[in-house]
């Protein structure tokens, strides 16, 4: 996703995901369990920002349509953050809120459901990502992200 593109927005702040020091590279098979919990007050924010995106776009029913994106999931925000030494970062997007900000580094955003599945505050968004990452160079890392909503 561009950096300018407003039609990526966030449910939660922002976690770590994974952590890798290219000095220590190929720990092999890792798990890593993650429990975002939908912010209220950030899916106000983001319906007044998709109504604008869409009504830019000439949608028809933008207020609507902007009413229930806001108010659904459909995939996992993924960015790199590189930390370089004590005093220095590299932030794709805003740190630590995730916010968008100018980078050449786009947003991956792998998709979990062949539709959007309805969310509200409070519900709680369960991950789980499985990382197979090793040292040999001819193999590619592997990732597997699966997860499910439970409603508050």
């Amino acid at each position: 996703f561009n950096c300018r593109d407003e039609g990526l927005q966030l449910l939660s702040d922002p976690v770590l995901v994974e952590d890798i020091s290219f000095a220590e590279i190929g720990k092999g098979f890792q798990k890593k369990e993650v429990t975002f919990t939908v912010d209220g007050i950030r899916v106000e924010e983001n319906i007044k920002r998709f109504d604008v995106e869409f009504k830019n776009g000439r949608i028809d029913e933008a207020r609507k349509l902007a009413i229930a994106t806001a108010n659904s999931v459909s995939g996992i925000a993924l960015w790199p953050r590189l930390t370089l030494d004590d005093d220095t970062d590299i932030n794709s997007r805003h740190y630590p809120d995730g916010g968008h900000q100018k980078s050449h580094w786009q947003t991956v955003l792998p998709i979990m459901s062949p539709e959007p599945v309805a969310v509200k505050g409070g519900d709680q968004i369960a991950v789980n990502f499985d990382f197979d990452v090793t040292s040999e160079v001819t193999r590619p890392p592997s990732y597997k992200i699966s997860g499910n909503v439970v409603s508050a």
